[in-house]
């Protein structure tokens, strides 16, 4: 399924702070989580996924619960103008979701982002994900890694890096979210492509789209846990300059 943005908001390939790993950058004030001209696309596309494939989009372990709570009661307290609060929550493309359920499919079912807490009791552990739009990798595959193997398909993800990532997660704030942001080529502009370990992603033969992850973390303050959020921009390669085009080359090289 093809949902395309107008356009990219941020490029980061373009700056060298937000280039290279991990690139993190502080998250202003209310902009923790983003709403664009794909929401009702993409989040139509999110309902779709949650009800027909749900087993392969969401996972959460039981002593999770607590964590998903908490997630939910700060999606709720940041949630801006454009939604309706009840006993349910009015999106504003109108859809109304019942708050029941799953915190975390409930939470994932409001924003754009795809929502991943790590438990940081021992190592961080992936112990719950509502991934709906993963980009070459499979939740089936990641659900309870830690840090390393949630990353082994990335060549630049060493030890070295995992251990200054832990670092960088024990020291996040609760009030001071951060983020990140990858970029990826694809022959298909379709949000959810999982993969497998050993299997290639299709490779654009001309032109194709680019995918940006605009990857944010935040300190849950009761828990302790931290929210790994994902807010996926797709457009056409096209629609980029030249300038963008081969600087998006090299940076990728």
């Amino acid at each position: 399924m093809e949902i395309c943005q107008q356009a990219l908001p941020i490029k980061p390939w373009m700056e060298a702070k937000t280039r290279r790993l991990p690139g993190i950058q502080p998250v202003k004030a209310g902009e923790w989580l983003l709403r664009d001209d794909a929401f009702a696309a993409q989040m139509a596309y999110r309902d779709k996924l949650i009800s027909t494939r749900l087993e392969n989009v969401f996972r959460a372990a039981p002593e999770s619960l607590p964590m998903q709570k908490e997630l939910l009661a700060l999606v709720l307290s940041e949630l801006d103008s454009g939604y309706k609060k009840g006993r349910a929550v009015t999106r504003p493309d109108g859809v109304s979701v019942p708050l029941k359920g799953p915190p975390l499919l409930t939470a994932a079912r409001l924003v754009q982002e795809d929502l991943l807490i790590m438990d940081m009791a021992a190592e961080p552990r992936l112990t719950a994900a509502a991934l709906c739009f993963p980009a070459s990798w499979s939740l089936e595959e990641k659900f309870g890694a830690g840090l390393l193997a949630i990353h082994d398909y990335v060549d630049e993800y060493t030890e070295e890096m995992a251990t200054r990532v832990r670092r960088m997660f024990d020291a996040i704030r609760p009030d001071q979210p951060l983020w990140r942001a990858n970029f990826l080529r694809y022959a298909k502009a379709d949000l959810h492509q999982p993969l497998r370990n050993g299997e290639d992603k299709p490779a654009p033969q001309k032109g194709g789209f680019v995918r940006v992850e605009r990857q944010t973390l935040r300190k849950l303050p009761r828990t302790g846990a931290v929210v790994f959020g994902i807010h996926t921009y797709v457009i056409r390669w096209d629609q980029l300059s030249s300038a963008e085009q081969s600087a998006f080359i090299e940076a990728s090289a």
